[in-house]
């Protein structure tokens, strides 16, 4: 980073205003961020593309006659080792040396060490994460389209209240016959399942497991059928909204004795090599949700870890590794849920690609982090204490907004090498062929705001973008899925760029595609370089749009009022007259879901509600207990969609997407 430790001097809101923040911001961001002067002559990790040619280094004048040996560990144990005498050394304009690399570079995560050759023995100059990456992530030919569903909303006649892996069988099974390349997902992160504040998947209790609700307890070995169950279950199935807490109680007394009968039988060599595969971070999880149940029974007023007695507030405290050895056998219960429910998906995506789909699952990776969840939690070192995330001022919050949860703190994933990030990226991809990134535009910067001060006061601070957008190339590369990153909102063309350049395809939106003036743009304007939908879970579905659901939802859920409310409507009046003379002068009046397939982009996004003509979006921005925010199950059951497999097959030949 620069003089200004990444805290940038200005930005340009969405009107073209400049604003800089003021020296009390930067002073708290400072000292949030704790910037301290390293004498080290290499940083903590360095991360090149394979095609690098060399790095540099400087070279203190006392060393400037010395000879260095330059030594690589790869990461599967091999060492390789060069001299070279600094004279020799190509000079750079600030007067660092450069190293030549050697060839072929390995991808991989590896360690390098450079030494000043000294009598008698070597001197250690510098040691560092050597991470080798691919200059762009993994590609897609051709053109595709796939459905978007909310996988909790997902209906059937036999389902435990919510949609699960079974589901989603049923859905690959009905979308692929229509030709559909890939489902996308909702983020299957955990969350605490608590209504009404903790059911979002995009503020996940951590993004590197998975929710278990979505295991289908059925097919879980030792699982016995109990009448008491099945009868809640199918109360739950005719419930109108997802249950989150019901649904999550229910599935967990099915799913303990069914572990216990799994360990009575002998475990399995699968499940402890799961367990060893995912370390330490998997145990940390497990022992958070062994704790957060016990203290949480003993007094039912205990919610947040923040809340707990002190000595089990630190994952590596003496009482925590004591409860660990005292509740082994729950620890390794939800570590056995995680298995299983990897497992399930694991088995859905290879149901995917045998029925055909070119992608299979499309997954999703949360850019917020519950901060009374377990990564907080278990990784607090790898977030900044005293800032809150957010976006500025802007028409869709004229006040700015505050998500309300920490910055990633840059200098410890650096130092980690980028370890943590890279398993969280591996995990959230695993079983699927593409992965969406929300809010793409964090590895490039973020708006942060100083606790106690408003959204309006805060200032973007940047990170290590060509470090992470090289590490997620590498889990990209190395296991097989496209990367999609959702740049909504103010991106500049500088980031587009860098992110085309890095493979990661862009994200538009047909309500986002507009001219200054307000009007649409026409399809073949749409990049080729993008997935493109018609709407996402924060906006009104097709025919909500058209019905102005989304405002009424907003007067209902008192966010307006009766002047915001007039104006919504002018506004919405306005744009659907424009909405629909794009449709007219295009070929496609009254069919937005046509237009949006006919453009360029590779990949086309079909939510699952344009396709039932469902008016009710999944999260009204805003609300909490005044929506019921993701909740709304599917109109149809899972078994009905064969009803519209035909008509969606037609829309996608029809456009090319085949």
């Amino acid at each position: 980073m620069d003089k200004d430790f990444g805290i940038e001097s200005e930005y340009i809101d969405i009107w073209g205003k400049a604003h800089s923040p003021s020296e009390e911001t930067r002073r708290r961001i400072l000292e949030a961020l704790k910037p301290q002067e390293s004498a080290a002559l290499l940083p903590a990790a360095l991360v090149v593309r394979e095609d690098a040619e060399f790095i540099s280094m400087p070279v203190p004048p006392e060393r400037s006659g010395v000879s260095v040996k330059f030594e690589i560990a790869w990461e599967n144990g091999d060492i390789e080792h060069h001299w070279f005498w600094i004279p020799e050394l190509q000079q750079t304009e600030s007067g660092e040396r450069r190293i030549p690399l050697p060839k072929p570079l390995r991808l991989g995560y590896h360690k390098l060490r450079i030494y000043w050759m000294t009598q008698p023995e070597l001197d250690l100059a510098a040691e560092t994460h050597f991470i080798v990456c691919p200059p762009r992530a993994r590609s897609f030919e051709g053109r595709a389209a796939g459905v978007a569903i909310s996988l909790y909303g997902l209906r059937s006649s036999r389902d435990w209240g919510c949609g699960d892996v079974t589901e989603l069988n049923a859905a690959i099974e009905a979308f692929a016959r229509a030709g559909a390349a890939f489902i996308a997902l909702n983020p299957l992160h955990a969350i605490a399942n608590r209504q009404p504040f903790n059911t979002s998947p995009y503020l996940p209790e951590s993004s590197l497991f998975r929710n278990f609700i979505y295991i289908d307890v059925e097919k879980v070995p030792g699982y016995a059928s109990d009448e008491s169950m099945l009868r809640e279950a199918a109360a739950l199935r005719e419930s109108e909204f997802v249950e989150y807490e019901r649904v999550a109680a229910l599935k967990l007394a099915a799913l303990s004795p069914a572990f216990t009968r799994f360990e009575e039988n002998g475990s399995s060599r699968e499940f402890e090599a799961f367990v060893a595969d995912q370390g330490s971070a998997l145990r940390d999880f497990a022992v958070y949700c062994a704790l957060y149940e016990q203290i949480h029974r003993r007094d039912p007023n205990v919610w947040l870890w923040t809340e707990w007695p002190p000595e089990y507030r630190d994952p590596r405290s003496a009482a925590v590794e004591q409860f660990a050895q005292d509740h082994c056998d729950r620890v390794r219960f939800f570590q056995f849920l995680q298995w299983q429910l990897d497992l399930q998906i694991g088995a859905a995506q290879a149901h995917a690609l045998a029925k055909g789909m070119k992608i299979g699952l499309y997954h999703d990776f949360a850019l917020a982090t519950d901060k009374f969840g377990c990564d907080l939690w278990a990784n607090r070192s790898f977030y900044v204490s005293g800032c809150r995330v957010g976006a500025p001022p802007d028409d869709f919050a004229p006040n700015g907004q505050d998500w309300g949860f920490p910055p990633p703190n840059r200098e410890a994933h650096r130092a980690d090498g980028y370890r943590l990030f890279a398993q969280a990226i591996r995990n959230s991809a695993r079983h699927g062929g593409a992965l969406r990134i929300d809010h793409v535009m964090r590895f490039f910067r973020l708006y942060w705001m100083p606790d106690g001060m408003s959204a309006a006061e805060g200032a973007y601070v940047r990170d290590y973008a060509d470090n992470l957008l090289g590490v997620l190339a590498l889990e990209s590369v190395r296991n097989g899925f496209v990367v999609v990153g959702e740049d909504l909102g103010t991106v500049s063309g500088e980031v587009r760029y860098r992110l085309a350049e890095a493979g990661i395809l862009g994200y538009r939106l047909l309500w986002f595609e507009r001219n200054n003036d307000g009007t649409f743009r026409t399809p073949h304007e749409y990049s080729a370089q993008a997935a493109v939908s018609t709407t996402t879970h924060d906006l009104p579905t097709l025919a909500g749009f058209f019905a102005g659901r989304d405002i009424e939802a907003r007067k209902s859920a008192g966010l307006i009022d009766d002047g915001d409310y007039a104006r919504q409507w002018e506004n919405r009046r306005r744009d659907i007259e424009y909405l629909n003379a794009a449709l007219g002068a295009n070929g496609f009046s009254g069919d937005p879901l046509g237009f949006v397939l006919s453009t360029p982009c590779k990949l086309a996004v079909v939510n699952q509600e344009d396709l039932t003509g469902e008016t009710n979006q999944q999260n009204l921005p805003a609300s909490t207990w005044q929506y019921p925010n993701w909740r709304h199950k599917m109109k149809v059951r899972v078994e009905e969609l064969g009803g519209i497999e035909a008509e969606l097959r037609r829309r996608i030949e029809e456009a090319g997407r085949t």
